[in-house]
């Protein structure tokens, strides 16, 4: 069972890594940085859960898959992923923001052109299919811990108006709430977290700075050359395929030039020449957008609301990150930064293996609870079970 449990989490994280390389080929058209990009995930800080039997890599895998297929213009399919990206984490949820951004800009260009916003309903389905795991587990819970029993039988959370086993759990035991955090004895875990959340900071900083206008407009101002380029996401058109860049040796052309073929040839051409400009390209495209939008929540998320020890975890499923960190090591301007970056990912790995071997918290609470060591700070219903979990701590007394 355990050699099983590490194979899929291996295989997991390395095709992962595959789909990042291929996201990135889509988003930033630079296979040199598409390629850098995965290798700083293969040794991110957080790897250590990738390689363990966690479901880190799986939720990893469903995710960036997922915005693969969405780009390669299978949507359904990428919901399908997405959906199951939720049946390994309860943030895969999270992921209908991308079908979200999606219908949003795709309904205005419906009615901008005045056709009927079919995308309205599809868009709607389509997050409603990502959700269904989220919604089934709290039904399953529901089913075994308040149904058939009577009111005063019943936890607090079975009386709601919606009945959440999850927020319960996360609330009621593990004191998980906006600011719940903000303590100073959880000083040593902010320091813990500060690198990747000033990663991030660094990273949305750096976008909203060289694309203002698309934070104020939610992305309603990229230009159309853009947009054409970027059509998964913003147009009801198809997408222009540009050539990808090959090679650095190529000076400041972002595309190989060709002799055109046909009249669509040239515009096709022009079209990837221009969106390829250096101010709008890369990491600074209309193509990332999305992502630090999505980022920018998860990071709000991690610091406020959650453990922020997490955030080293959670965030690493983010393709910007990646991205930001490809552009600082390949610039002579950031060098010094890129070799920070790189001796961050190899301090966290070792940290990490040492830690979470020894059965210390790195990053995360819950694998100590998983398989039965208590937990000081967490109270937990001995001999409970919750799906997948076994909850074991010194109060017996109470019940979920």
């Amino acid at each position: 069972m355990v050699l099983s449990g590490s194979t899929v989490s291996n295989l997991a994280f390395i095709f992962a890594a595959i789909y990042l390389f291929r996201v990135s080929v889509i988003v930033l058209k630079d296979t040199e940085a598409s390629f850098r990009a995965s290798i700083i995930f293969c040794f991110n800080p957080a790897s250590i859960f990738y390689s363990t039997i966690y479901s880190e890599s799986l939720y990893a895998l469903f995710s960036i898959g997922g915005v693969y297929h969405l780009l390669s213009g299978s949507s359904n399919v990428g919901v399908l992923w997405f959906a199951l990206s939720g049946c390994a984490r309860s943030n895969g949820i999270l992921n209908a923001g991308y079908i979200c951004f999606q219908t949003m800009h795709r309904a205005y260009e419906a009615l901008y052109q005045k056709r009927r916003a079919y995308v309205l309903i599809a868009g709607f389905l389509r997050c409603i299919c990502i959700c269904l795991p989220f919604v089934a587990f709290q039904a399953y819970g529901y089913y075994n811990i308040c149904h058939g029993h009577t009111l005063d039988e019943m936890r607090p959370w079975c009386k709601g108006r919606i009945q959440l086993l999850y927020n319960f759990i996360q609330s009621h035991y593990w004191g998980v709430g906006f600011l719940k955090y903000f303590q100073f004895k959880q000083l040593p875990n902010f320091l813990l977290a500060s690198p990747i959340l000033s990663l991030v900071v660094c990273s949305i900083i750096s976008y909203m700075k060289s694309r203002p206008e698309l934070f104020i407009s939610l992305g309603f101002q990229v230009t159309e050359k853009e947009k054409r380029s970027a059509a998964r996401l913003y147009s009801l058109k198809d997408a222009v395929e540009p050539s990808v860049k090959t090679s650095t040796n190529e000076g400041n052309r972002d595309i190989r030039q060709r002799k055109p073929s046909s009249k669509k040839d040239v515009t096709v051409t022009k079209v990837a020449a221009e969106s390829n400009s250096p101010e709008k390209s890369g990491y600074l495209s209309a193509d990332v957008f999305p992502f630090i939008v999505h980022l920018s929540f998860m990071a709000t998320m991690a610091f406020f609301i959650m453990h922020v020890q997490v955030a080293t975890r959670f965030l690493s499923a983010s393709p910007p990150l990646y991205w930001f960190a490809s552009s600082l090591i390949r610039s002579p301007k950031h060098s010094k930064w890129g070799y920070l970056i790189c001796s961050y990912c190899a301090a966290y790995i070792l940290l990490g293996t040492l830690l979470l071997s020894n059965f210390y918290p790195f990053t995360f609470h819950g694998f100590l609870s998983i398989i039965g060591v208590p937990i000081h700070g967490y109270n937990f219903p001995k001999g409970k079970t919750i799906g997948f979990f076994v909850m074991s701590d010194v109060n017996t007394e109470s019940q979920l």
